[in-house]
């Protein structure tokens, strides 16, 4: 077979998501005259997903199996000095793999929407959202330049923008839709300077290129300092994984994005949005290995956020922020794993955790749409009786979740814990306790979740809040006026009184369920000797073996998927997780009492996570505050004292003055100017004999 792919089929894959979005996003909503109906919207938007899919798929078989590559230029759109600035594909086993993650997981996604929006006004505009986030999140895996990268960066980032803020008649909704924009644009600005530096010192846009000059860049100080070139390059360039990947501290943005409807959630926190900065890190592996101090700056932050954001999920009681704040500390663990140079583990980790994070988000938003839009699981309870399917795929992505043994999970968080074990750099002590700990932690908020949910006692009918604006048709806006509330549902009892009985979700909405539930269990068993100890990266990541061994120790430890899943039975993470799980269960199954008295013992510590460690009280009241008061210094202090001030009213005040006195010399009487010209003789001449002595 051909080891080279078809320009025109990779093509294809970014642009059918588009097609679809366009069309149902023109002709579907009022903006084209509502031509096309429901049906055909999405219809049109999953055919284009669908297509993107089984594309993907072709692709993956032909680069794991028969080696196939491409990286070619498709458009060239300027020359500027020598800078070319193209549009072009870089095939390998790294763009591969996402490109399969990303349409499939996108595509569970736009079946599910089908049931989980169905009476929703903005339908036919929400499958538009979604499938043109598709398009931009392939335009980024598939990019081999960087202004493709930034373009593909740029707009996930704008669709998320609109996908979080869809409900816009929300006032939290449009809070947490600015509040995601704007801490991405602080992430995006060291983006963008890295990107700048490798276009001033390398002088090309195009990965291939950047990367032949790694070894010529490692031997540059930056300006003006003793720093290194290429730490200063790659510390710039994760600033921008830290706020798409949602990194401490840029992470804030990322729990308020549940105010979006659930099917975004599962598609921006699962497959793609958030792990376009491990992808991104994972590709610039070539520049990261020159540089210890980036690696280990990188392994911190990805240990902090993987242990702070877990404690968190402990106190969480909204089903969504439970998984999203699980996704923080997944994400951690990914990005430890980029700092120990496991690019490998990481990306392993990012695909195993794409399918079961999406089937907990879309499994959380089955329960809230069989709980008539109840997400607090204080007042849930039994529901494994009424919602059987949903009960047992939650179930399996939670396993997964906390890495039990033999599922996907298991393989990926258990190499990333073993990787960081073999590191070297500083703060590898600090990562390795954190990874280890986190395991507990992950495994007490995921099952105190599970548990409350779907056994128990059944509370959903003494909800004190089951009568608020949420469960009603209507919910005030930021004036206070009644809107109408798109949580509500008047079909198939979603919208009915609180104290109904759970029900089951519609097909649209368990099929993508049980879709994902297989690879959840399977795929880290089926993928992890070819992705990890095989040739699968040989060409996507470069790795320093010499300085960065972990990668080799862990294949020399490796002995098949069967006899490493066998030894996680004994190893202490399983027995921290099960202690977890242990914990979870005492507390919320056997005794309820207690952890209301525990919190009552750990006030403090308990307001301080309540506060999430007053990380937005600081951003809003020192940064922000201080940014409006930067801001208005500026505007009245420059603004208007010096610019309008002193140049410009000033200068017009100056010269209205000399005017005004020279003025006085304009007289019009000849008297006063031959009294002039005489004393200007006068002072001629004295000038004159003064100087001739």
């Amino acid at each position: 077979m051909s080891q080279t792919l078809n320009a025109s089929t990779l093509l294809a894959v970014p642009l059918a998501p588009l097609a679809g979005a366009l069309l149902a996003g023109i002709l579907g909503t009022s903006f084209g005259g509502n031509w096309i109906g429901r049906r055909l919207s999405h219809t049109l938007c999953i055919l284009g997903v669908f297509v993107a899919f089984v594309i993907s798929v072709m692709t993956l078989k032909s680069v794991a199996l028969d080696g196939a590559r491409f990286n070619e230029t498709l458009y060239e759109w300027m020359n500027v000095g020598g800078l070319k600035m193209e549009i072009g594909f870089l095939v390998d086993g790294l763009t591969a793999m996402m490109m399969a993650v990303v349409t499939f997981v996108s595509l569970m996604v736009h079946i599910y929407t089908i049931g989980y929006m169905e009476d929703d006004e903005g339908y036919n505009r929400f499958f538009a959202y979604i499938s043109l986030f598709t398009f931009s999140m392939l335009m980024l895996v598939m990019s081999n330049n960087f202004l493709q990268l930034f373009f593909g960066w740029e707009a996930v980032g704008l669709v998320s923008y609109l996908l979080i803020g869809f409900w816009f008649n929300k006032p939290t909704a449009i809070f947490a839709n600015l509040k995601a924009f704007l801490v991405n644009r602080v992430g995006d600005f060291g983006f963008i300077l890295g990107i700048g530096l490798i276009v001033a010192f390398a002088g090309t846009l195009t990965y291939a290129d950047a990367f032949a000059k790694a070894a010529e860049l490692a031997k540059i100080t930056f300006p003006g300092t003793d720093w290194m070139l290429v730490t200063v390059i790659c510390i710039c360039l994760f600033i921008g994984a830290m706020g798409k990947s949602a990194q401490f501290p840029l992470h804030v943005w990322l729990p308020d994005s549940m105010e979006g409807p659930t099917p975004i959630s599962a598609l921006i926190h699962a497959a793609t949005m958030v792990t376009a900065g491990i992808f991104m890190v994972a590709r610039m592996s070539p520049l990261f290995e020159l540089s210890e101090t980036a690696l280990s700056f990188v392994m911190v932050i990805g240990a902090i956020t993987a242990l702070f954001m877990g404690f968190l999920g402990i106190i969480q009681n909204d089903i969504k922020r439970v998984v999203a704040y699980s996704t923080l500390s997944q994400l951690g663990y990914m990005t430890v794993a980029l700092g120990a140079s496991a690019y490998s583990v990481a990306v392993f980790h990012l695909m195993t955790h794409a399918f079961f994070k999406a089937l907990l988000f879309l499994a959380a938003g089955s329960v809230i749409i069989g709980m008539h839009h109840n997400q607090d699981i204080r007042w849930m309870g039994g529901v494994r009786k009424y919602m059987p399917i949903t009960w047992i795929t939650s179930l399996l992505g939670s396993l997964a979740l906390i890495g039990t043994p033999l599922f996907a999970g298991f393989y990926s968080k258990d190499s990333i814990i073993e990787a960081v074990h073999f590191s070297k750099l500083p703060g590898h002590s600090f990562a390795y306790f954190a990874v280890v700990a986190g395991v507990f932690v992950t495994a007490f908020y995921s099952f105190r979740m599970y548990f409350l949910v779907f056994h128990g006692k059944e509370r959903y009918d003494q909800n004190p809040d089951a009568h608020h604006a949420h469960y009603s048709d209507e919910e005030p806006d930021v004036q206070g006026h009644a809107v109408h509330d798109p949580h509500a549902k008047n079909d198939h009892g979603h919208g009915h009184g609180a104290h109904e009985k759970p029900h089951e979700s519609p097909w649209v909405v368990t099929v993508p369920l049980i879709l994902l539930a297989i690879p959840s269990v399977v795929i880290g068993f089926l993928f992890i000797g070819p992705m990890l100890f095989g040739d699968f990266f040989k060409d996507s990541i470069i790795v320093n073996k010499e300085l960065h061994p972990a990668m080799e120790m862990l294949a020399e430890d490796f002995h098949g998927a069967v006899q490493m899943g066998l030894h996680g039975l004994v190893s202490l993470p399983f027995w921290l997780a099960l202690a977890g799980v242990a914990s979870s269960y005492y507390l919320y199954m056997v005794r309820p009492d207690l952890p209301a008295a525990i919190q009552k013992r750990v006030q403090p510590l308990y307001t301080l996570l309540d506060n999430k460690y007053y990380m937005d009280w600081f951003n809003e009241n020192v940064l922000a505050r201080g940014a409006r008061m930067l801001g208005v210094g500026l505007w009245k202090g420059g603004d208007q004292a010096v610019i309008d001030g002193a140049m410009v009213n000033g200068s017009a005040r100056g010269v209205a003055w000399f005017a005004g006195v020279v003025r006085l010399f304009q007289t019009g009487y000849i008297y006063h100017y031959a009294f002039a010209m005489i004393l200007g003789v006068f002072l001629l001449m004295t000038w004159f004999v003064w100087f001739n002595k």
